[in-house]
């Protein structure tokens, strides 16, 4: 299967301060990649140097086109979403503005009032809280709320932030089965930065290790779990 993103020789940072050194990897079409690694290994600085959202130097290629000197703006115009830590939710906003907001770039009305059913399908606690703040939801329905939002552009290319940060487990393994659903549903592909490796790697198909911002294992999941370095420091086994 063709890559729909390729990255070669990655360096990123802030300011005077480089996060990633050299970082380079394949993302298929259709597929679920991971990235993993501890606190400060580069994972976050991945995901905003790939929308340009920092300092970045290296090779982006997505969907076969150059991308590492384009604006956030126009990286989101061909189709990529990124669900940022923290959510990103307007919190004076109710659900269904948040969710409007996604599709602010479309002008295809019909499609994206299919597009919020197919949401409250996917998150039917949404749809019961459409006229709520965002605010005021929780956690769980905050993280629920922003990749409904990111799916509202009708992405091909959908990254993830720790999404399961914070959450309790049950939310977790709810958020989890729908991200699965929506990769099997629409092929929209996912990449997914993750300090939960066991979550991550039962997700994915292929996964990469971060450790101070540099490729130290790479493989598809399963060659990745039977890792020993991976077993140990990341499975608790």
């Amino acid at each position: 299967m063709a890559a729909l993103l390729s990255v070669k020789d990655l360096t990123a940072g802030y300011g005077d301060t480089t996060v990633l050194h050299g970082l380079s990897f394949d993302l298929e079409e259709g597929g679920i990649t991971a990235i993993l690694g501890a606190n400060g290994a580069g994972k976050t600085t991945t995901l905003r140097a790939l929308c340009g959202l920092c300092r970045r130097r290296g090779n982006i290629a997505y969907a076969g086109r150059r991308i590492d000197n384009l604006a956030a703006e126009d990286v989101v115009r061909l189709g990529v979403a990124h669900v940022p830590d923290g959510r990103g939710t307007f919190a004076t906003m109710t659900a269904e503005e948040n969710l409007r907001l996604g599709a602010y770039l479309r002008r295809d009305r019909t499609e994206v009032d299919r597009d919020f059913d197919n949401v409250y399908t996917l998150f039917p606690r949404l749809k019961e809280r459409r006229a709520q703040q965002a605010g005021t939801l929780s956690g769980g329905e905050q993280q629920m709320l922003a990749i409904g939002r990111a799916l509202m552009l009708r992405p091909r290319l959908l990254l993830l932030d720790e999404p399961s940060f914070g959450l309790a487990p049950l939310v977790v393994q709810e958020i989890y089965r729908t991200l699965k659903v929506i990769n099997q549903q629409t092929r929209v592909s996912i990449l997914l930065v993750e300090q939960n490796a066991t979550l991550a790697l039962d997700l994915a198909d292929h996964a990469y290790l971060v450790e101070t911002g540099r490729v130290v294992i790479s493989g598809d999941s399963e060659t990745v779990k039977a890792d020993e370095t991976i077993r140990r420091s990341y499975l608790g086994y």
